[in-house]
């Protein structure tokens, strides 16, 4: 069985001497043994005994608790539960340096596409990928509901040529005329626009956004604040969304 130092478990550990010393003299990890020199000598079990004692301060447990978790009859599952709970915290924060580079990222590439780089088109940019999630949630939601329409009228096209059943695709029509109407106006009231040259964010009539020229991601409009005409990024209504919650 493997026998370790006062300094061997101190850097196994990254652990000063000093405070292995210190755990001993609190009673927290007292050694196995000691040599007729008077040496400490620590076990395989001692040295995860340490292990367990740093991984409670990091949490910023006091010594004392240290000593009372220890001495408690279920103190390995106190500390299971401490590690699960510790695990998870560190899930999230993984979760959010993620989040964070995906952004710094995302802002490089708009920043290397940009004509020129100013304060303003940072904050565009920036304004721009934080509406990201919520322009994909308006989409998600157009999507959806197409799915269903386009079954229908495919249906219906189907029974029209096979069997003759021409109500059937006029049927499938009148339902899909009416979803047109409704997701157009949940489309219109669900986005706004940024002005690349003003950095407004502004908000077109619905007949100007139906007849726009656009792009996956931008429409040709006027500002409605500098007048120019051109190319609008797209983002999500902050307004809109504020009156859903």
């Amino acid at each position: 069985m493997s026998k370790y130092t006062t300094g061997e478990l101190a850097k196994l550990c990254g652990v000063t001497v000093r405070t292995v010393q210190y755990y001993d003299t609190r009673g927290i990890l007292s050694p196995s043994e000691l040599t007729e020199g008077g040496r400490r000598l620590y076990s395989e079990s001692d040295l995860q005994k340490m292990k367990t004692v740093c991984f409670l301060r990091e949490l910023g447990i006091p010594l004392d608790g240290i000593s009372k978790i220890l001495s408690e009859d279920n103190a390995p599952n106190v500390i299971s539960l401490l590690l699960e709970q510790q695990e998870q915290t560190l899930k999230a924060e993984i979760g959010e340096r993620k989040e964070k580079l995906e952004k710094l990222e995302q802002l490089k590439s708009g920043l290397r596409q940009a004509n020129e780089v100013s304060v303003e088109s940072i904050g565009d940019i920036a304004y721009t990928m934080n509406n990201r999630n919520d322009l994909k949630k308006t989409r998600r939601t157009m999507l959806l509901s197409a799915i269903p329409i386009f079954l229908l009228e495919a249906a219906g096209a189907v029974l029209w040529i096979t069997k003759g059943w021409w109500w059937a695709f006029a049927a499938a029509l009148a339902i899909a005329i009416p979803w047109a109407i409704w997701v157009s106006r949940y489309y219109y009231r669900s986005v706004a626009y940024i002005c690349p040259e003003c950095h407004k964010v502004f908000k077109p009539t619905f007949k100007q956004m139906f007849w726009a020229s656009h792009t996956p991601k931008t429409r040709k409009l006027t500002c409605p604040e500098c007048g120019r005409r051109g190319y609008c990024v797209e983002v999500a209504d902050e307004n809109h969304k504020k009156g859903e919650k």
